[in-house]
């Protein structure tokens, strides 16, 4: 089950369970939607695959499967994730 984190890992900016911005790869990492697009290029930084839009759990399941309140604030070295993209 997906754990739909809380944040963007590198802006923190706030991505709610109903948010229509939060994008993730196949590991789960969990970036908003203007930094997957203007920053990383649709690579992700930590396993170099590739983003979609995370579903949104409908409320009724949010009260038996919440969404993770753990926050993964890793911003990132956008410069050398560029480098390592164009390699």
């Amino acid at each position: 089950m997906l754990a739909l984190r809380p944040s963007c890992e590198h802006c923190n900016v706030l991505l709610p369970p109903e948010s229509d911005d939060a994008m993730i790869c196949s590991f789960e990492c969990t970036f908003c939607l203007t930094c997957v697009t203007e920053l990383l290029k649709e690579v992700c930084p930590n396993c170099g695959g590739g983003f979609q839009k995370r579903p949104i759990r409908p409320k009724e399941l949010l009260i038996k499967y919440p969404a993770s309140t753990t926050v993964a604030h890793k911003p990132v070295n956008v410069v050398a994730h560029l480098k390592t993209i164009k390699a």
